[in-house]
């Protein structure tokens, strides 16, 4: 079964969506091919699912809101037509699948999906802070 598995994924190629999380926002460059001409179309929106793990058969969905409508894409995570993926936004979530952003704002998500900020500490030398006396 292991060898199977791996020669599957051998002649499917590279994971592109490896550390990709749920609730982050993620921009991902696919080719399409128009008549004779390919080009390569971006899809930016946030990750509300992602099924099946690292096998195969594993996909990621992606909803944006474009014109006031949303719009999902599911993308297969070994598909050979993207280019690469960039991650906008990384936010913390506590469920693995947020279909419940579907029925919600964008103000209501805001408040929902919280930021993963990092921490920076800023120091300042006694040599810096100047202090006034009154006398």
């Amino acid at each position: 079964m292991n060898k199977t598995h791996d020669s599957i994924k051998n002649l499917l190629g590279a994971n592109k969506f490896k550390d990709v999380k749920t609730g982050w926002t993620v921009k991902v460059f696919q080719k399409i091919k128009d008549g004779e001409k390919t080009r390569v179309q971006a899809f930016e929106g946030m990750v509300i699912s992602r099924k099946h793990g690292n096998t195969p058969s594993g996909t990621i969905t992606v909803r944006r809101i474009h014109g006031g409508f949303g719009m999902e894409k599911i993308f297969p995570i070994f598909l050979p037509t993207i280019e690469k993926v960039e991650v906008i936004k990384k936010a913390k979530v506590r469920s693995s699948k947020i279909y419940y952003l579907r029925d919600k704002t964008a103000k209501e998500i805001r408040k929902k999906v919280r930021l993963e900020q990092t921490k920076t500490t800023v120091e300042t030398s006694e040599a810096e802070v100047v202090e006034t006396k009154e006398e």
